[in-house]
């Protein structure tokens, strides 16, 4: 094994140890003292692993590296073993989520003190770590299922951390449930797909042999689309978002480590991972920019008159999500590398900024006594002004303000899209029409995300009851995380793209992308800096900010101005679309599962009425078969007069 592997494989086993640590100390009276530090330690360690790799990685040629430890199971054609796999892709993403994580479990160790369950906490929350970062080093498809699926588990858990409260238990099954529908597609399209490529369970084997054995371009294009589904449910795309806005209800750590690093990031991982198989399809990438574009236009608006802090940055969450599904989806009308290193480059800086809004948020809940609605607080920056200005660095990335991270990550996907309608396909016209979706949303999410901002922030002090007249600023171990986390939504976009464009030229040498290239008839990815792109987010991002300011700064408006009043009322109501969910699809299959059990009772009822008559009948012929000779002689008499009887009937007639 080589050294990089060996790295690979501590990193991974990390979190795990950390996981089996908290949950030996549990029990303990040492459960609710020191419970979060294999935690902290793990991810701090596995962070510096990981950015140790990732600077170590010119020693690597090959640009892949595979380290296989042991069959896992073997039934016929299927082989799966366990084995990891690292490319500037996977690494790419394990630098992410362990130094988000890192910084996220820190700032848990002040936020969930006190809490009953600290222990289990910290143990799910390292599980989560291990079964994402298994996730992404996943050498074949199987056994990235396998952490996918353990990835679902620990959002569950975590989910429904306060398992006590209806709202949470309710939040947590809605969440496994919603995603387990994109799952189902997502294991049909990993069966299919093993069968189209040889019977082979690693993804590169499956593309060598696709490479020599072309399949139709429809079957294709149907296991794109089944696997798209499992992206659509983990990345909680429409029409599968339903479930993120009300996870909201576990514990604010979860919230961000599920929003910034882990879980729905997945999705977006997937498609990239698999982007040779939708470079293959010609109908495949449109449809996954449609969803992203309708996904990001949609959970924009949603968001806009929201007055739970965390919903609001629940539907920022879908909606930025979506414009990485849209810069996926102009695969192969778009040179492959460009699609990719876009859609990443948001999911970069998106994990750091918004982290650093949850845990704000979460700086916020933890002063006001648990409170999160921006009705009962307001005016906060005195009185937390560490928070505050954590808070705006957040904002004003999720807005799109010039040279911050959040500006050149969704620059350069609109860029994309503007390659995208210029290459002349059929499909021109339609990526023309997504990106003044982008634009538009692009205006909604700097008007929402500063509205948060001054709700909270600005405008008289107001303190809930719950706050017991003890509202301060978060302590040290808390804050240190934000301050850290504001830096990277700050400097980590231009860091990382436009001065160096270290992200597109390490990202580009990924094996995979190298082979979606090669199948790709775009042949130019370089795109240059559009300045009419970034004059025209930087104009829409202005008047969002100005509009939120002029709007809010002083708290919730009386009366607001009449274009507006309709949107923010279908808004506050979330456009209706859970109770279209509920009446379409939640109460006919409620009918259905009361029928079935109607007939399924009565199906059981007949088959146990069939199974008693012998009893029953045994029961009748216990009562004759007495043993008393008087009994039969009565009997013999009564049956000896009836047969008497009927035979002088006979003769009579």
């Amino acid at each position: 094994m080589s050294e990089p592997m060996s790295l690979v494989w501590l990193i991974l086993s990390l979190p795990l140890a950390a996981a089996i640590a908290a949950a030996l100390l549990s029990p303990s009276r040492f459960g609710r003292t020191l419970a979060h530090v294999p935690l902290v330690v793990a991810c701090a360690c596995a962070a510096l692993l990981a950015v140790t790799l990732l600077a170590q990685w010119h020693r690597i040629p090959s640009g892949r590296l595979v380290s296989q430890a042991w069959t896992w199971f073997a039934a016929g054609q299927l082989q799966v073993n366990v084995s990891l796999a690292l490319d500037p892709l996977s690494a790419t993403m394990l630098a992410m989520i362990t130094f988000i994580s890192a910084w996220i479990a820190l700032f848990s160790t002040g936020y969930m003190s006190g809490e009953r369950g600290y222990a289990r906490f910290f143990a799910i929350m390292s599980l989560f770590v291990f079964a994402m970062c298994g996730l992404v080093l996943a050498n074949n498809l199987f056994l990235l299922l396998g952490f996918w699926e353990l990835v679902g588990l620990c959002s569950y858990l975590l989910i429904g951390y306060y398992f006590t409260k209806p709202s949470a238990a309710a939040a947590a099954r809605k969440a496994f449930l919603v995603t387990r529908l994109g799952d189902v597609g997502l294991v049909l399209g990993i069966f299919w797909l093993w069968k189209l490529g040889g019977w082979h369970t690693d993804l590169s084997a499956i593309l060598d042999y696709l490479a020599q054995h072309r399949p139709a371009e429809g079957e294709i294009s149907l296991v794109c689309l089944l696997l798209l589904c499992g992206a659509i449910g983990k990345s909680a795309q429409f029409p599968l978002y339903v479930w993120l806005p009300d996870a909201m209800e576990g514990p604010t750590p979860v919230s961000a480590l599920i929003h910034a690093a882990t879980m729905v990031t997945a999705g977006v991982y997937l498609v990239a991972r698999c982007a040779p198989l939708f470079v293959l399809s010609s109908t495949a990438p449109i449809i996954i920019a449609w969803i992203g574009g309708t996904t990001a236009l949609l959970a924009a608006v949603l968001a806009l008159a929201q007055t739970d802090l965390k919903r609001i940055l629940a539907y920022s969450t879908v909606s930025q999500l979506g414009y990485m599904f849209l810069a996926l989806g102009t695969l192969g009308t778009v040179h492959p590398a460009l699609a990719v290193v876009a859609a990443l480059f948001h999911l970069l800086t998106h994990a750091f900024y918004k982290a650093l809004l949850f845990l704000s948020a979460g700086s916020v809940m933890h002063a006001m006594g648990g409170v999160i609605d921006l009705r009962a607080f307001g005016g906060l920056r005195r009185l937390m002004p560490i928070t505050h200005l954590c808070f705006l660095c957040g904002a004003a990335a999720l807005a799109g303000v010039p040279l911050l991270s959040g500006f050149w990550s969704k620059d350069l996907i609109l860029e994309t899209v503007v390659a995208a309608s210029e290459q002349g396909g059929p499909y021109s016209g339609g990526y023309y029409l997504l990106l003044l979706i982008a634009l538009v949303t692009a205006l909604l999410t700097a008007f929402y995300s500063f509205r948060a901002y001054f709700l909270a922030f600005w405008g008289a002090e107001r303190v809930p009851s719950e706050a017991e007249g003890h509202a301060h600023e978060s302590p040290l171990v808390m804050t240190g995380p934000l301050i850290i986390l504001a830096a990277g939504a700050l400097g980590a976009g231009i860091l990382l793209e436009p001065i160096t464009h270290s992200l597109s030229q390490f990202l580009a040498t990924t094996p995979t992308v190298q082979q979606a290239a090669q199948w790709s008839a775009a042949t130019e990815w370089h795109v240059h800096f559009n300045w009419t792109i970034a004059l025209i987010s930087t104009t829409l991002a202005a008047i969002g900010i100005g509009a939120a300011a002029l709007l809010y700064h002083r708290g919730e408006p009386q009366h607001l101005p009449a274009i507006l009043e309709p949107i923010m009322s279908l808004s506050r109501r979330e456009l209706y679309i859970e109770r279209v969910y509920h009446v379409l699809i939640v109460q006919p299959l409620e009918g259905l599962a009361f029928l079935a059990k109607v007939c399924d009772n009565a199906w059981s009822g007949t088959i146990r009425l069939i199974a008693a008559l012998p009893g029953m009948a045994g029961q009748w012929l216990r009562v004759i078969h007495n043993g008393l000779l008087q009994f039969y002689a009565v009997g013999m008499m009564l049956g000896l007069a009836v047969l008497m009887t009927f035979v002088i009937l006979r003769v009579a007639r």
